[in-house]
């Protein structure tokens, strides 16, 4: 309950970032021998066989009954393909928020600190008993408090770019490849 008011909290500061799965399990184009395909009426059930992906139940009307399983799983990937061309058009925007403003809040209710954009800029530290610190705003954050900071952005990924400490406010230059040992 808390971490759905949270979620709306959020929601009215920010507005809706982006669609999110429901499960936060994500589906991918399927092979025949990758699925699983049941009719129920004029629903199909596509249902992985690999642990851990969503099945997805789709609505097909009265000519499911003269499809054949392959152009069932066909019908799903058109669905899959048509999504991610939606998602493609829409660029996501990180809101990083300005140098000298706050990053994060604290929100009572929740007892916990909340970011107030989707870019953080932290540093890692250590205290004297060995403990993880994550630095933020000036306020040295234990992991588990910064964990549940997190949880405010539940069901989608991160990026992390590690960068000297002076250069915490600049984005790096990133190179796609295999690191080499130096």
């Amino acid at each position: 309950m808390l971490i759905s008011g949270l979620r709306r909290l959020i929601w009215w500061f920010h507005g809706n970032m982006a669609p999110r799965a429901m499960s936060g399990e994500v589906c991918y184009m399927a092979r025949l021998p990758e699925v699983i395909v049941t009719r129920d009426g004029d629903f199909a059930r596509i249902e992985y066989k690999e642990r851990g992906i969503a099945a997805t139940l789709l609505e097909i009307g009265p000519e499911i009954c003269e499809m054949s399983d392959r152009e069932i799983v066909e019908w799903h990937n058109v669905g899959l393909r048509d999504k991610a061309r939606q998602a493609s058009d829409k660029k996501q925007v990180a809101v990083e928020v300005p140098l000298g403003s706050a990053q994060i809040e604290y929100f009572a209710r929740c007892d916990q600190w909340v970011p107030r954009g989707s870019v953080l800029r932290c540093l890692i530290r250590v205290d004297r008993h060995g403990q993880l610190i994550i630095r933020v705003d000036g306020r040295d954050l234990r992991l588990k408090q910064f964990g549940k900071l997190l949880t405010t952005f539940e069901g989608w990924g991160m990026r992390v770019e590690f960068v000297p400490q002076e250069e915490v406010h600049r984005r790096p230059t990133v190179e796609v490849r295999e690191p080499t040992a130096e």
